[in-house]
């Protein structure tokens, strides 16, 4: 099968970094198709950053879609663009967000969300209302780290991580851990650890929910609220060059 992963943002060390962590994750013969949007914002922190992300997404999407991916991810944990995804494909789609706390909600009765800054906690929380999952979230934390300085000093961005899941399990009591930007993906395992409870990360998360999505043959209901849009919508121009496949992570080598 294959699935694919679309960076909304432009900044091509994470999507190297999203592609390489869904490949690790993925099965044998599972095959990741890694996108990145070169006319997103560099990094996605509130509303204005996701809205400007989501033309360039649709447009990675449907040409994912075009080159035969079964299932997608959308990897950025405010789950942008994720109903109108849902609206112009066919096959399952799902933001690394929605993923993240679906799966610990298997493993914990109560999950709390680690993200980077206050400007994305009311978007979490609404998505979390969305999806039906906010009664069981004991709390939306944020670290106060730009995502961007998760690559530029990775074992500071652990430390304030570490000290925020601490805060989390201790004051709210969450069982397990999801941590709310792809960039913190490779923190996950000795999270976990350190802290012994379930620490979820969504790129990994995704991928496992998408094949299973994929091997039983599902598809996006047309019905309702993710009807085929309109005529209107038929043939829209997107700007020139909206989407680039980034070299590394965009190439389609199976996952070993």
């Amino acid at each position: 099968m294959r699935i694919s992963i679309v960076n909304p943002n432009s900044t091509r060390s994470m999507t190297d970094t999203i592609a390489l962590a869904a490949r690790q994750a993925a099965a044998r013969g599972t095959e990741i198709l890694a996108y990145q949007n070169d006319a997103g914002p560099v990094s996605i922190e509130g509303h204005v950053d996701g809205a400007l992300a989501v033309p360039g997404l649709l447009h990675a999407l449907a040409i994912a879609e075009r080159d035969g991916a079964d299932a997608h991810i959308i990897a950025c944990f405010d789950d942008t663009g994720l109903d109108a995804a849902r609206s112009i494909l066919q096959g399952p789609v799902i933001g690394i967000g929605e993923a993240a706390a679906r799966m610990a909600t298997l493993v914990a009765r109560r999950f709390s969300v680690v993200t980077t800054l206050s400007v994305s906690v009311s978007i979490l929380e609404d998505n979390l209302i969305r999806a039906g999952l906010s009664s069981l979230c004991a709390s939306v934390r944020a670290s106060e780290l730009p995502v961007l300085a998760l690559e530029a000093d990775p074992e500071a961005a652990n430390i304030r991580i570490s000290e925020e899941i601490a805060r989390a399990i201790d004051e709210d009591g969450a069982e397990a851990i999801v941590l709310g930007c792809a960039g913190m993906a490779e923190f996950a395992a000795s999270l976990s650890e350190r802290h012994g409870v379930p620490v979820i990360e969504g790129v990994s998360a995704a991928v496992k929910l998408m094949e299973g999505a994929a091997a039983l043959g599902l598809k996006t209901s047309k019905r309702g609220g993710y009807a085929v849009p309109g005529r209107k919508h038929q043939g829209f121009a997107y700007p020139e060059g909206m989407i680039v496949h980034s070299g590394e992570a965009a190439d389609t080598e199976p996952a070993e």
